[in-house]
């Protein structure tokens, strides 16, 4: 192995991958060239706009912001592992769509594993609390209602799904 360059292990989505990568890659440019993940989008390159946030132990992450070194023996979730292996969408997803909470779709993914990890925690969140945890994650489409409204109902379909 060249001096620049370190082994990278990680599970994306449940899946194991070892990759050799340089020393100075992004987590984002590893997801999207070399494990060819697409959904995890780079808008500002600066972690202020969202649209790379990825779960990193199911923590959310500006993936950016990170080198893929870094994520070695951790564990991503990305935009494509929230779909079941069935096809069926995600609640998250669903209340998405059914609720026209996107437009363009750029800032999309981000907010999606944004709202991932902060309905995990907080499974009956108010729309203030949803307002307040979007605060990172910039959208120049949808004035935002939309998506708060969706998030709303995503937590009460995932609230009605736990057994």
């Amino acid at each position: 192995m060249q001096p620049d360059r370190h082994e990278v292990q990680v599970s994306v989505n449940g899946s194991a991958y070892r990759r050799e990568v340089e020393s100075r890659m992004l987590l984002s440019d590893f997801l999207r060239h070399e494990l060819l993940l697409a959904g995890t989008h780079v808008g500002c390159e600066h972690g202020v706009c969202g649209a790379c946030t990825v779960l990193l132990d199911g923590e959310p992450i500006r993936s950016c912001l990170m080198l893929a070194v870094q994520a070695n023996g951790h564990e991503l979730s990305t935009i494509e592992g929230l779909a079941q292996d069935t096809g069926e969408l995600h609640p998250i997803q669903q209340a998405m769509h059914a609720h026209h909470g996107l437009q363009c779709g750029y800032c999309t993914p981000g907010i999606l594993m944004t709202m991932m990890a902060f309905l995990r925690e907080n499974p009956a969140p108010s729309e203030q609390e949803v307002r307040e945890a979007l605060s990172g994650n910039l959208c120049r489409c949808t004035g935002y209602q939309n998506i708060v409204d969706a998030m709303l109902v995503a937590a009460k379909a995932m609230r009605a799904s736990v057994p």
